[in-house]
């Protein structure tokens, strides 16, 4: 019996307007209604309406800006993700909703009451997005001068899901009763505290809610650094992560799995979905117009701060037709994963500095593409089948147009393919990706 082909997994990135720095002044974008029910529901919808596993919204915990003044030529970023995700779960049936909070800025009693509590309005589709926060801006927004140190803030997020995934476990998934006749709400024998103390934590326990219906949230995450990387190995069960080019994404992935087995745990156990920003259209010429016509509505001085932001490098009077000074922004400063994505990719086209900032405001550091559906369901396919991902995450450069293009154009030639489902086999986030539900303490 032939063994059936991969099966591409789809999260989509939401932002508000778009993932390209000007999306928001495309024509199609509804740029008035960004903070609307109808522009998320509408997102939402396309996503559940092409079968998507998840929707996914990001957080920053500050206000972004330039030189430290607020800078006004681009859209906010996106609204509170627990109130979003739980919005949008009220006006979907089976898409997951995967929300970002910070280990650094909150209590692990908190985080495991709120995502209990998604994933119970949601029929079991929640997904925590785990980030431990590294600007300093952010943590002036929390009553600290500057953020953790990269190890420590790691340490903390290890010893928080600890303490997050004790507390899930704290109910037995048969505690609910709800015996009328007897007047047993509960089984008090099935529901435990959890005494989690450490250096970070002091946390008593039990939860307040029942276990989450599936176990846990499925637990992702997006670290690239050597810490993150261990991080994500412990715990992820899905990855978003930042490759430009399919050698890079197989090593990553490859590197992924061995770092896994050093913690017993199997290659299955985990869905990596590189970050992916289409822009497409019936011909490729016609694709090449709407990349023109995206780039013509990009402030050049939005490009430049969005260059210095992301490699920490002061590019504003420097002449934009200058080759990238690659070595010596390396030497300056130790570049993010994302920034050294970025000076890689420019090294590879032989960048100018202006050239580099259209190529960052186009993709955020992410894989950009631009053609026609089959030319995407081409390279989709072949990253798939030579172990490059298990799906992607997507970032559509302007919203709904090109979403709607996506779910209407590329869908179904992938579908066409048999590497993509016709419907949602499962209700949860969990199956929709394949992967076990935690037995949790209280099992057997």
């Amino acid at each position: 019996m032939a063994t059936p082909p991969k099966q591409l997994h789809f999260g989509l990135f939401t932002y508000p307007g778009g993932h390209h720095i000007a999306g928001w002044r495309h024509p199609s974008t509804p740029s008035s209604e960004l903070m609307t029910l109808d522009f998320w529901r509408n997102m939402a919808q396309l996503g559940e309406r092409g079968k998507f596993d998840l929707f996914f919204v990001g957080d920053t915990l500050f206000t972004r800006e330039k030189d430290g003044r607020f800078f006004g030529r681009q859209a906010f970023s996106n609204p509170d993700p627990i109130s979003l995700c739980s919005v949008v779960s009220a006006v979907t049936e089976r898409i997951g909703v995967v929300a970002t909070l910070s280990t650094t800025y909150h209590e692990p009693y908190a985080i495991a009451s709120k995502f209990a509590t998604l994933d119970h309005v949601s029929g079991g589709r929640a997904g925590w997005n785990i980030v431990t926060t590294w600007e300093d801006r952010a943590s002036q927004n929390f009553s600290r001068a500057t953020a953790l140190p990269k190890d420590d803030r790691y340490a903390r997020g290890t010893d928080f899901m600890r303490a997050c995934t004790a507390l899930w476990d704290s109910w037995g998934d048969d505690a609910l009763l709800m015996d009328r006749a007897g007047g047993r709400f509960l089984d008090p024998s099935r529901i435990q505290a959890v005494h989690h103390r450490s250096d970070s934590f002091d946390v008593a326990g039990p939860l307040r809610q029942p276990r989450p219906p599936q176990g846990w949230p499925v637990l992702v995450q997006a670290g690239a650094s050597p810490p993150g990387r261990r991080f994500a190995a412990q715990i992820a069960e899905a990855i978003f992560t930042a490759q430009t080019n399919m050698a890079e994404a197989q090593a990553f992935r490859s590197s992924t799995h061995a770092l896994m087995a050093e913690y017993g745990r199997p290659p299955e156990a985990v869905v990596i979905m590189p970050g992916l920003s289409p822009l497409v259209a019936d011909t490729e010429a016609a694709a090449k117009r709407l990349e023109e016509e995206l780039a013509e509505l990009v402030h050049p001085e939005v490009a430049i701060w969005m260059l210095s932001e992301n490699l920490y490098f002061n590019f504003y009077d420097r002449d934009p037709d200058d080759p990238m000074p690659i070595e010596e922004v390396r030497a300056s400063r130790t570049p993010t994963s994302n920034g050294e994505s970025i000076l890689r990719a420019c090294a590879r086209g032989n960048l100018t500095i202006g050239q580099a900032a259209r190529h960052v405001a186009r993709s955020r550091a992410h894989q950009s593409f631009v053609g026609t559906p089959e030319q995407l369901a081409d390279l989709m396919q072949a990253w798939l089948e030579a172990g490059a991902c298990d799906g992607f995450n997507l970032l559509p450069p302007y919203f709904p147009t090109q979403l709607e293009v996506f779910v209407e154009e590329v869908v179904p030639v992938l579908q066409r393919r048999g590497i993509y489902r016709r419907d949602y086999e499962g209700t949860t986030l969990r199956e929709h990706l394949g992967l076990k539900r935690p037995p949790g303490r209280h099992a057997g």
